[in-house]
């Protein structure tokens, strides 16, 4: 193999390893523009993916959501699991019940009034009708006030006039969200029923992700361009040894001395010589 036939080669195997890194960040950017459409019994696509055009540019595309097979919606930094359920089904989930949902991540926490209009304007494309959302949230005995599941203070507040938890035990108190309205409302952890579950967590970072397949795709080339000349090498060695063992040997190939002749033989020679000179 000469020295041509090795670069090409190597530039084959950086070509190779090129497309598969553009396609692994094609792959990345797939992953969080266009998030899996759920199907339902008969095979189309569920109203759980038919988001309103001029409301999924405002998502935010930020980074990766949960690739665990659920449709996740990005908002922000965060993303959104919407619970869509059995179709033609009431949907009545206790409070323990919607945290199963989650699988490990939290329930809903509204951080701001731009999140809470991104819950009611999403909701009816994956509800039919009002649903009230169970919250991510429960009574500190230590502050006396409502906090959410990840331990953050409860800033944010969009309660209903009506709502007064007078009537609930502090740590039997929750709350759930009213998608037509959007405001909150004290709502019993125990006895309550509420229809509608939003699982909800933060976004990685894309350059996460990135940064994985690229050190990966990087060693893959390292190795493939180590390997080539290893190859390269070997070849290249054994065809100069071959080389080397046919020069040593014809080298090396017997020829007899020269040898001068004695003198009586000499003097024969001459005197034929002078024998034939007319």
């Amino acid at each position: 193999m000469g020295p041509s036939n090795i670069l090409q080669s190597v530039c084959g195997t950086l070509r190779e390893a090129t497309r598969s890194r553009r396609g692994a960040n094609l792959m990345l950017q797939l992953s969080v523009v266009v998030p899996p459409a759920p199907t339902s019994k008969t095979g189309a696509p569920s109203s759980l993916f038919s988001v309103p055009v001029a409301f999924s540019s405002q998502l935010g595309l930020t980074g990766d959501c949960p690739a665990d097979g659920r449709t996740w919606v990005p908002f922000g930094q965060r993303c959104y699991h919407f619970v869509h359920g059995e179709e033609d089904k009431v949907k009545s989930y206790t409070f323990e019940r919607a945290k199963t949902f989650c699988h490990g991540f939290e329930l809903l926490s509204i951080q701001s009034a731009e999140e809470n209009d991104f819950v009611i304007k999403y909701s009816p494309a994956v509800w039919k009708g009002n649903v009230n959302v169970w919250l991510g949230m429960y009574y500190d005995i230590n502050s006396e006030d409502m906090r959410w599941f990840g331990e953050d203070v409860v800033r944010y507040r969009n309660w209903d006039d009506s709502s007064s938890t007078s009537e609930l035990l502090p740590i039997d108190t929750c709350a759930a969200l009213h998608s037509s309205t959007g405001k909150w409302e004290n709502v019993s952890c125990v006895e309550d029923v509420e229809n509608g579950v939003v699982c909800e967590t933060a976004q990685t970072a894309v350059g996460e992700g990135k940064q994985k397949a690229s050190a990966m795709l990087s060693a893959l080339v390292i190795l493939s361009v180590v390997a080539v000349m290893g190859i390269s090498a070997v070849i290249w060695f054994v065809h100069q040894k071959h080389n080397l063992g046919s020069t040593i040997f014809t080298a090396f190939e017997y020829h007899p001395p020269f040898r001068s002749l004695r003198p009586d033989q000499s003097c024969l020679v001459e005197a034929e010589e002078t024998d034939s000179v007319p």
